[in-house]
């Protein structure tokens, strides 16, 4: 029998299969390369128009938990613009072919996180190219491991909080004039907000930064009619993991410190941003969705 996300499985025993490998790809890292690939839900997302007539920005959209989300959304019946960084064209360019063949107007926009006239310009060109906007989904990120605060070097503590953070203020701001009531905004904060690995003092500094921003705008916005929450992925396969997101020496053990035992992937995240973006998540307002394998959070 073929799986699809409404495929009654034992999740300790899904993705048996999986063994990831050692590994090093330069920054930001492709799917393309990645090893074994990462499931993003290509052969397996089968939507039920939940999202249908809807208009959704993705950044992040090129590989990973963004491209998986972008996936599902399409074939849920939204159409979407994808933000992503120009190395990245090749995953983009895969991922946007899968979008057009669910019957989504797909727009394409490359471009660096970091740069604040780009953020702005990103909303208006997606705005342009969906003819509007109610779905924001503000997924892009940066990590990169170190051991030691005194060799964090300033400039990638400054990249990793304006990529994460400041993107998504910058990109937030310039979207809200767009959306109207019933829109939804989502950020990918991360469990590391709650349990912090001290390799990852500034990335994880930033998802808890991510956290509380969503659910101080979620109070803000709630009497516009816009729902602001967040979803808390664990140990997730993609290319962030083997672009020093992780050292080499734990690739291989990746996930497995998790109650279910392995990492997840990015087709799993995927129904947890569809629900809510969708009106079937009318009432969840500055929820953070944990999706992370069973690790127990606040």
């Amino acid at each position: 029998m073929s799986r699809d996300q409404y495929t009654f499985t034992n999740p300790a025993e899904l993705y048996a299969d999986f063994e990831p490998e050692k590994q090093h790809q330069p920054e930001p890292g492709l799917d393309a390369t990645l090893t074994p690939k990462a499931d993003l839900g290509e052969e397996t997302y089968r939507g039920t128009a939940r999202l249908a007539g809807r208009k959704a920005l993705i950044t992040g959209a090129d590989s990973g938990i963004g491209a998986a989300t972008a996936i599902a959304f399409a074939r849920e019946g939204a159409d979407v613009a994808m933000s992503y960084l120009p190395e990245e064209e090749e995953d983009a360019a895969r991922v946007a072919d899968i979008l057009t063949d669910a019957g989504a107007t797909v727009v394409a926009i490359p471009g660096d996180l970091r740069d604040r006239a780009y953020c702005r310009d990103l909303v208006r060109r997606a705005v342009e190219g969906l003819g509007g906007l109610d779905i924001l989904v503000n997924n892009g990120g940066k990590q990169v491991f170190n051991d030691d605060l005194t060799t964090l070097e300033d400039d990638q503590f400054d990249d990793t909080f304006t990529t994460n953070v400041s993107a998504m203020f910058w990109i937030t701001k310039a979207a809200l004039p767009h959306l109207v009531p019933g829109s939804a905004i989502i950020n990918t904060t991360s469990i590391q907000a709650y349990s912090p690995s001290e390799i990852l003092v500034d990335y994880a500094s930033t998802k808890a930064t991510i956290n509380t921003f969503t659910k101080a705008l979620a109070q803000q916005l709630a009497p516009k009619g816009i729902r602001v929450n967040a979803v808390a992925p664990g140990p997730i396969w993609t290319p962030l993991q083997v672009s020093d997101g992780q050292p080499q020496e734990k690739i291989a053990e990746f996930g497995t410190q998790t109650p279910l035992g392995r990492a997840g992937q990015p087709a799993e995240l995927a129904p947890a941003y569809v629900f809510l973006a969708s009106a079937e998540s009318s009432y969840v307002i500055g929820e953070t969705l944990n999706v992370n394998g069973g690790s127990p959070t606040p």
